[in-house]
């Protein structure tokens, strides 16, 4: 299956994010993301991201790779089109109309060479995901927009992000 779109929004009721993926085949399947599943998953994908880039993986210098990263990101997150609504009709629901609690996470690369995400409940199927670099810079794009709405008190931030906005107030101070 071809994902054809991905959203993460907050259910303060549950305290939880709910994500929502829609394939080309009309397949839908839906995630919950607690709190704590959050903290897990967060450094998983900095690390996927550092992995999934030679130009990173291959530089020495750790403050380097850091402005790496974060260029990537704004690379990536600059060609995703984050304009259309999700379109919630499934065909199908292969994974069950409620959404699953996640409680396990797996890393590695496909084939391909490409990351991949494995995403399942405490027990029982779930869902591999197998990213480009703008799928996996989107997916933290939507996850950091989600969890600002949340009173989580975290926050989720790249590596080098940090250096982006010191070197902006730098140049706003001169």
């Amino acid at each position: 299956m071809k994902l054809r779109q991905l959203k993460i929004d907050f259910n303060p009721e549950g305290d939880r994010l709910l994500m929502q993926l829609s394939t080309s085949e009309g397949a839908e399947m839906r995630l919950w993301l607690t709190r704590r599943f959050v903290k897990l998953l967060w450094p998983l994908l900095v690390q996927l991201a550092e992995d999934a880039s030679p130009r990173i993986r291959t530089q020495a210098n750790p403050e380097a790779r850091k402005a790496l990263l974060s260029l990537e990101h704004e690379q990536a997150v600059a060609r995703a089109d984050f304009s259309k609504p999700f379109e919630a009709e499934p065909v199908a629901m292969p994974l069950g109309a409620e959404p699953l609690l996640l409680a396990r996470i797996q890393t590695g690369r496909d084939p391909n060479g490409l990351p991949v995400l494995a995403l399942h409940p405490a027990e029982g199927q779930g869902l591999t995901l197998s990213f480009d670099s703008v799928l996996l810079h989107s997916v933290c794009r939507l996850l950091q927009a989600a969890v600002k709405k949340t009173d989580w008190d975290v926050e989720l931030k790249l590596p080098g992000s940090e250096l982006q906005v010191a070197g902006e107030a730098r140049r706003t101070i001169n």
